[in-house]
């Protein structure tokens, strides 16, 4: 097994980290229906992907740094979204 490329290692986390979010945000936007933004999401979804697929296909232990980077973009996401969700605090 090769060792992996650090900023490579890096990359593919950030990658599919940004992935994920924008799959939560493709979601949202196609629940509320809004055509372009999910078409725009979608577009860049499958745009970011490409990194992450192209890097951990030479190298196995990537994966690792993929199921990291795509955990913490559907988590950062799904908190950055949620926020809406709540109502307003009465002062």
């Amino acid at each position: 097994m090769i060792m992996p490329n650090p900023y490579i290692a890096a990359g593919v986390a950030v990658s599919t980290a940004t992935t994920d979010a924008i799959y939560v945000l493709f979601n949202a936007a196609v629940s509320a229906r809004r055509r372009v933004r999910a078409a725009s999401m979608s577009s860049l979804w499958y745009l970011l992907s490409a990194f992450a697929v192209i890097s951990y296909t030479s190298n196995p232990v990537y994966v690792i740094f993929a199921a990291a980077g795509s955990w913490l973009g559907a988590f950062g996401a799904v908190t950055w979204v949620g926020r809406g969700d709540l109502p307003a605090k009465p002062h």
